[in-house]
């Protein structure tokens, strides 16, 4: 059974990974706010607005416990999901957990990048962003240097190095 787990900041690539890994592995791919806004017919920045981001935590602890035991599957968990209650705990013992690694300056480039809406992101300036990711990756880092296996995805800007990261992640686990 494969059930893998892709943890890292916001910007680090796990949806994009997430994706191509799950055709790779021909299993399917559930990046866990998309589902969670699927379930609650509402967006990730709704929840939040309505709930905070202590009543969004609670529901998205909820529902990575239903996602986290699906089996043949690649999982994309939001950033912040292994930071809170026991969840990186938990994760490990579901499956193999991979931690995409990046720099604080490469996830501020990803981030300018996306279109997506970024709760935690919002109404803040460039500067105020690039600092807000270096402090905040300072502190969850401890949780996401927990996962089973790290994998650098520092140089990850193109579908070839997108491609090697994959590949990196089916050797780290075994999976050729």
């Amino acid at each position: 059974m494969i059930r893998i787990i892709l943890i890292g900041y916001m910007g680090a690539g796990k949806t994009t990974v997430g994706k191509e890994l799950a055709k790779a592995l021909g299993v399917p791919f559930y990046d866990l706010d998309w589902y969670i806004e699927t379930r609650m017919r509402k967006t990730v920045k709704q929840i939040f607005d309505e709930r905070g981001e202590e009543g969004f935590r609670k529901l998205e602890y909820n529902m990575l416990h239903e996602v986290a035991e699906f089996e043949n599957v690649i999982v994309s968990c939001g950033g912040g999901t292994p930071c809170f209650f026991d969840n990186i705990d938990y994760l490990n013992q579901q499956g193999d957990t991979v931690y995409l690694k990046a720099q604080p300056d490469v996830l501020y480039k990803h981030l300018q990048m996306g279109k997506g809406v970024r709760p935690l992101l919002l109404n803040k300036t460039p500067d105020e962003v690039q600092s807000f990711i270096t402090e905040q990756l300072a502190l969850r880092e401890p949780f996401y240097a927990k996962a089973k296996h790290t994998i650098d995805v520092n140089l990850m800007d193109n579908f070839e190095k997108i491609a090697i990261t994959i590949q990196h992640i089916r050797e780290e686990l075994n999976l050729l």
